[in-house]
């Protein structure tokens, strides 16, 4: 009985043995299947390369003016239609102007009196000084006189006025574009009662075209020191995508930056300049700026090889004897489908493209050279 329990203990220990054996090469065959994985590999690279940053754009007529009643009275008559292109000097708008044509004629009714009664003084004065030189008369008289005389000049500077005042008023009475341009909505007809200030339309000159678009700090000191250490590269021209996505045919270039960061946003608003010879763009219209920026021996990363643990951006790098492990860096920038880096990596590094998922730091893989070239080419 002894030998025979015996016996069944050393056939148990015999088949665990060959279980784990069994198990053992299993997790060898497994290994070696991971050592011999092939994956994509590119080297990294340092290339020139010019950055394409997009803004929201706010569209602006150079000139939009506010065209407004400086008078009260009826509209007499309206010269010209919405969306009318206009000259300078051009008749828009009058305002019935019998009133002050009556105010301007009464003004200068009261300087001619005014006139007349100076000159009538100024007749007495040169009698009174005869009488005086042949001592009839004592020389207050003439002193008299001319303190008359005197009012009477005042009564003229003040008649002067009126009659300038209603010739104003009357002139205002005609509304004329203060510029080429294009009449907006005219919300008044022939017979509306206009009072002082209200809006009879807006006038556009949209021969050129603002755009305003605002820029992060750190944009804006990168466009900053590339124009400071590299005046020979222009920075300053930018294009413009339209509302439907299309490219507008002509190039900007910014001509100024405004004083002060916004302290809500903390971006600072840039002015550029369109020409717009066929009157495509109107003042209000949207789209987005298109700013390019040239960096110098940038060093690439394709975004498909990038994972982040914790906020931080990490690659599998391969070294001398294709084994991977995982290494940390800064991207400055991100643009079209590849980081730049700003620290961490360096050209010549060669990195697992794709896979990342499957791979482990330490593991052994078999590199499927893939060209950055290739790929900056295709997507670029």
């Amino acid at each position: 009985m002894k030998n025979k329990i015996k016996a069944l203990q050393t056939l148990f220990f015999t088949l665990v043995g060959l279980s784990i054996a069994g198990c053992s090469a299993n997790n060898q065959v497994v290994n070696e299947n991971k050592e011999v994985q092939q994956l994509p590999v590119t080297q990294i690279i340092a290339k020139d390369t010019v950055l394409h940053h997009e803004y929201v754009a706010n569209i602006q007529a150079v000139q939009n003016v506010e065209l407004r009643a400086r008078v009260q009275g009826f509209l007499e008559k309206v010269y010209v239609d919405e969306g009318q292109e206009v000259k300078k000097g051009q008749l828009l708008f009058k305002i019935n102007d019998e009133e002050y044509k009556e105010e301007l004629a009464k003004a200068r009714a009261n300087l001619q009196s005014a006139l007349a009664e100076a000159k009538g003084i100024k007749l007495e004065i040169d009698r009174l000084r005869l009488l005086v030189e042949k001592n009839v008369i004592s020389k207050t008289e003439i002193d008299v006189a001319q303190a008359k005389l005197d009012a009477a000049n005042s009564r003229i500077g003040a008649a002067r006025s009126s009659v300038s005042n209603a010739g104003i008023k009357l002139s205002y009475t005609s509304i004329r574009a203060p510029f080429d341009g294009i009449i907006d909505r005219i919300p008044y007809r022939t017979g509306s009662l206009i009072d002082h200030g209200t809006l009879l339309t807006t006038a556009s000159n949209i021969s050129a075209i603002y755009v305003y678009f605002n820029v992060s700090e750190n944009e804006y000191l990168q466009y900053i020191k590339t124009k400071r250490d590299h005046p020979e590269k222009n920075n300053n021209n930018v294009r413009l995508r339209l509302a439907d996505g299309s490219s507008y045919p002509y190039e900007g270039s910014i001509e100024t930056v405004e004083s002060e960061f916004k302290s809500g946003t903390g971006s600072i608003a840039f002015r550029a300049r369109f020409p717009n010879p066929d009157k495509t763009l109107k003042h209000g219209a949207s789209g987005n700026i298109i700013l390019s920026n040239a960096v110098e021996d940038a060093i690439l990363v394709p975004q498909r090889a990038v994972f982040e643990i914790q906020d931080k951006s990490y690659v599998f790098l391969v070294d001398a004897n294709n084994k991977v492990k995982m290494k940390s860096f800064v991207p400055r920038t991100r643009f079209s489908t590849f980081f730049i880096v700003e620290s961490g990596l360096a050209p010549g590094d060669r990195i697992v493209l794709e896979g990342i998922q499957s791979v482990e730091s330490g593991a052994q893989i078999e590199p499927k050279p893939v060209s950055m070239d290739s790929l900056i080419a295709a997507t670029l």
